[in-house]
């Protein structure tokens, strides 16, 4: 090494020399930057050129979840990997040149930049095979509770941000277990502090294990209604039907009545009544009613009990004797239709039953059809829709 730190200066102009000296370099350092420079961008062709025929090879494999979710997330992954690894050469090049010891303020830099180097990659990994979890359990339909993986990523970059800080401090010679100790009092005025926090996080947990709601369920509070777009840590994030975000603390939701539409199968109620004229005809009366609940009952949008028996026999094998099926997984079949009241202006006839869809669009278009449907069945009988009246009798003062 001497021999070419000699030959480099012999062969070196005065005026190059004189220009490295005042940055304090020697030829023999320009040497290494230049191979240092080489090595870069050796490694980023080598990582292209891997990286092509690996993702090739997991485009070959996409019927697999798992593989096709890392065709798309390797670019990520990698991306923290070739920093980590140019990092890495750029630290040893500057430590040989200008000779930094342990623990100087540029060797803690160093040390700091290369652990985050280092958590990112941890972090995309593990956020990698969360997510490629998650997908895989939608793909072969099985119960996949979204703001259970969400709260796992999110407790995975707490303990990513807790070790990073307790190596940080372990870097400047803290002594971590006297500190653990020394917290003792100073933890309990931390807890009091940060109580408000604390109980919104174990609430979030209380929300997940209680499966109050998921994402993307239909909710409804005594404050708020809306999709619920996220369950995080310590607040619930709810899209509302004029497009906006409400944010609510997880402890206010946890402890309020939380009316979920979503969670239901079959059955969105459909009911109205039928203002029908005052007339005394009730075989006519009679016969509309039983016309209306034959055509309910045999429209294929509407629930009755053969629609829905297999369901409850495919629940009943694991649930009976345990609750009410229908209550557990929202099944409603109920199917009514009476002359309900006698009105101020019409006999009211109460129609009660529900659709199969608990779309709403899909609902809407049910009820649609199942209202031109009793029109009909009105209008071929010999009873009248009621509209309300008012008769004004003018007294004749010629009669006087």
């Amino acid at each position: 090494m001497e021999t070419l730190s000699q030959f480099l200066e012999l062969k070196t102009p005065i005026v190059i020399q004189k220009f490295l000296w005042f940055f304090r370099l020697t030829p023999e350092d320009i040497l290494l930057i230049l191979l240092y420079l080489i090595g870069v961008v050796a490694t980023m062709k080598l990582v292209r050129f891997i990286k092509k025929p690996l993702k090739y090879s997991l485009f070959l494999k996409r019927v697999d979840v798992f593989y096709r979710f890392l065709y798309y997330r390797i670019d990520k992954i990698l991306k923290p990997f070739l920093y980590l690894v140019n990092f890495y050469l750029f630290k040893r090049l500057v430590s040989y040149i200008f000779s930094i010891k342990s623990g100087s303020d540029i060797d803690i830099l160093f040390y700091v930049i290369n652990l985050f180097l280092l958590l990112w990659f941890f972090y995309e990994i593990v956020k990698f095979l969360i997510y490629a979890t998650l997908r895989k359990r939608i793909k072969m339909q099985q119960e996949a509770r979204r703001e259970l993986f969400n709260l796992l990523l999110n407790v995975t970059k707490i303990a990513i941000l807790f070790i990073a800080i307790i190596a940080i401090l372990s870097k400047f010679g803290v002594d971590i277990t006297a500190l653990i100790t020394s917290l003792g009092i100073g933890g309990v005025i931390i807890g009091f502090s940060a109580k408000d926090t604390l109980v919104n996080f174990f609430d979030s947990i209380r929300l997940i294990s209680e499966d109050a709601f998921r994402q993307g369920d239909w909710v409804q509070t005594r404050d708020v209604e809306g999709f619920v777009t996220e369950l995080g840590l310590t607040s619930t994030k709810i899209r509302t039907f004029d497009n906006a975000m409400v944010t609510i603390p997880n402890s206010k939701i946890a402890n309020d009545y939380i009316k979920n539409w979503s969670k239901r199968v079959i059955g969105r109620r459909i009911k109205f009544h039928l203002p029908i004229k005052y007339t005394t005809n009730i075989q006519e009366i009679d016969r509309v009613i039983f016309e209306i609940y034959e055509m309910l009952h045999s429209h294929t949008d509407i629930v009755n009990l053969n629609k829905i028996r297999y369901l409850v026999k495919m629940k009943k094998t694991f649930d009976d004797g345990l609750f009410n099926i229908e209550d557990k997984y929202g099944v409603r079949r109920t199917l009514l239709v009476y002359l309900d009241e006698i009105g101020e202006y019409s006999m009211n006839i109460l129609v009660y039953a529900f659709s199969i869809s608990v779309n709403w669009e899909e609902w809407l278009r049910v009820k649609q059809d199942v209202l031109k449907r009793i029109i009909e069945i009105i209008d071929e009988s010999e009873l009248e829709f009621a509209y309300p009246t008012r008769e004004i009798l003018l007294e004749n003062s010629s009669n006087k």
